[in-house]
């Protein structure tokens, strides 16, 4: 394990190279740049509210922050493994030159989605502040459903960073996916609205978890559960070992396929 950190330490620098690069590619030529990670969370939130809360009649108390609420976590988790996955194709010219530990790809995709979410996160408490929404205590707590999004789309980047190399059907796989995983998590309607048989298929998806004990701590002052909490550390230590392990043993073949 000494091994391992020694190692990251000593690539700390090209990891901060990574996800400096990653973030200059992704606004390049952008006039406006890194003010987009702020710009586009609101003006989402803007139109989807329009929509939802006219057309669909959805009746939630200040239904434009329960769905920035929701796109802060979902589009973090979709951003964040959807570079992942790309992680290694794309860096294959430097990974056959010389020796860089791999995972760092992946790392920097997710490192570089989490400056998006900080920035998308202040956007929110922006919001808030200027709608006048009682700010809590418990928002401090924030932290724990952001670490476990964090180090869940870690492990799911890791997996499908590994499998990608060799099975490039994937890519095109995985956006089909991440559209059926948003209608299957509660980022615009409430639960309340589901019935009995699908409030069960929704809460067995782990963002679920996540995005319900962030908006409790941001909105209803109400401390998670030790056993949301648990369900939650469990899950993502789960999903951050399978990440690992499949890694670990397709890194090898990585210079063959990329």
């Amino acid at each position: 394990m000494s091994a391992y950190i020694q190692n990251f330490v000593k690539f700390q620098p090209l990891l901060r190279e990574l996800v400096a690069r990653d973030i200059k590619i992704k606004y390049r030529r952008s006039v406006l740049g890194v003010l987009w990670t702020l710009l586009n969370p609101l003006c989402m939130m803007i139109v989807l509210s329009i929509v939802f809360s006219n057309l669909f009649k959805f009746d939630i108390e200040n239904f434009p922050l329960y769905l920035l609420s929701g796109q802060v976590i979902f589009n973090f988790f979709s951003d964040a493994t959807t570079n992942s996955m790309t992680a290694i194709i794309n860096n294959s010219a430097l990974i056959k030159k010389v020796y860089v530990p791999k995972y760092l790809f992946v790392l920097s995709r997710v490192f570089s989605s989490f400056i998006n979410l900080m920035a998308s996160f202040t956007a929110m408490i922006a919001v808030m502040l200027a709608t006048r929404t009682e700010l809590h205590l418990t928002v401090m707590l924030s932290i724990i459903p952001l670490g476990l999004i964090v180090f869940f789309s870690l492990g799911v980047g890791l997996v499908l960073a590994a499998i990608t190399v060799k099975f490039r059907d994937i890519m095109h796989l995985y956006s089909v996916f991440i559209t059926v995983l948003m209608y299957l998590t509660p980022v615009i309607y409430p639960m309340a609205m589901l019935p009995t048989w699908v409030k069960r298929i929704v809460m067995i998806n782990p963002v679920t978890n996540i995005l319900m004990m962030f908006r409790n701590v941001m909105f209803y002052n109400i401390i998670p559960s030790w056993e949301s909490i648990l369900v939650g550390v469990v899950e993502t230590i789960i999903v951050l070992i399978i990440g690992l392990k499949i890694f670990y043993n397709y890194q090898d073949q990585f210079i063959l396929n990329v």
